[in-house]
């Protein structure tokens, strides 16, 4: 089988600010190559990389703004969230757990440190990755798939650590998540000079991001934290392993292969589509939501 070799490794860019409680480092759309079309289905991943948050009573967050047309993933490795949205649906997203919304045809949403953990404060580390939906199902119905830590599927690699799989399968074991298209997204949690194996379709565009310690790519590639790993779509596995206890985010979708037309908080299939969303967005068509 055919070694997926790595295309490029990414430093972070410099950090900006979310609304006033995020902190992340972009890394999906961003400049060549990583475009939106690059790494279809995944259009957009921002990065909270550790940062210390000091206490609040008022909680830091992002005030309310609409979606549509795609999913957004949110996994927490440390910290906790709290999220509304125009449904009436919401909750608290906990360290090591993940929420995937699917926006689809639209919703408002808000999203901000959960009270009580901002009343003290402290690490906050997270990553939110935009999932592209198909025109087919991209005016669907909304709705949310809360995951909790303990329903994720753990493949145990032995004295190397273990795999925790949010969607997809590794080894023959399966995620939580419900996909619209192929997509897998997984831990890999892996001991001081542990390693892992991953076999992806060579037409799957992958990606890696170094969430704690190192990973070295291959047996030779080195990537250090916090940095960005993009495979090319020329083979089908590939290797990681740490040299200290790490843990690293694998991405892999199949491209849907169509037309991307985004702007803002929309992800459609063209211009006039984006139009229609505003629209919606501004006559109300998206409900209501309390900032």
């Amino acid at each position: 089988m055919a070694t997926k070799n790595v295309e490029i490794i990414i430093p972070p860019k410099p950090a900006h600010f979310v609304g006033d409680g995020f902190r992340v480092h972009n890394f999906i759309p961003s400049v060549k190559p990583l475009e939106m079309k690059r790494m279809d289905p995944f259009i957009l991943l921002d990065y909270n990389a550790k940062f210390h948050f000091n206490g609040s009573e008022i909680p830091r967050g992002v005030g309310v703004h609409p979606h549509r047309g795609f999913e957004t993933v949110t996994i927490a490795y440390q910290g906790k969230v709290e999220h509304h949205d125009s449904s009436g649906g919401g909750g608290i997203i906990g360290e090591g757990d993940v929420q995937w919304m699917t926006a689809a045809k639209g919703i408002l949403h808000k999203e901000y440190h959960e009270r009580e953990w901002s009343k003290t404060g402290g690490i906050f580390q997270m990553v939110q990755l935009w999932v592209n939906l198909p025109a087919k199902d991209k005016m669907s119905k909304a709705k949310y798939q809360s995951i909790k830590n303990s329903e994720m599927q753990k493949a145990d690699l032995g004295q190397n650590g273990f795999i925790e799989i949010i969607a997809g399968e590794y080894n023959g074991q399966q995620g939580p998540a419900s996909t619209f298209t192929p997509v897998h997204v997984m831990n890999a949690k892996l001991k001081a000079g542990g390693k892992a194996d991953f076999n992806f379709p060579s037409h799957f565009n992958t990606a890696a991001l170094v969430i704690e310690g190192n990973a070295i790519i291959n047996g030779s590639e080195k990537a250090p934290v916090n940095h960005f790993v993009l495979f090319e779509n020329n083979g089908e596995s590939f290797t990681i392993e740490a040299q200290e206890d790490s843990i690293i985010l694998i991405i892999s979708g199949e491209p849907i292969n169509e037309t991307i037309y985004s702007h803002g908080p929309f992800v459609m299939n063209s211009r006039e589509e984006i139009m229609q969303a505003f629209d919606d967005y501004n006559t109300g068509r998206f409900g209501y939501l309390e900032d």
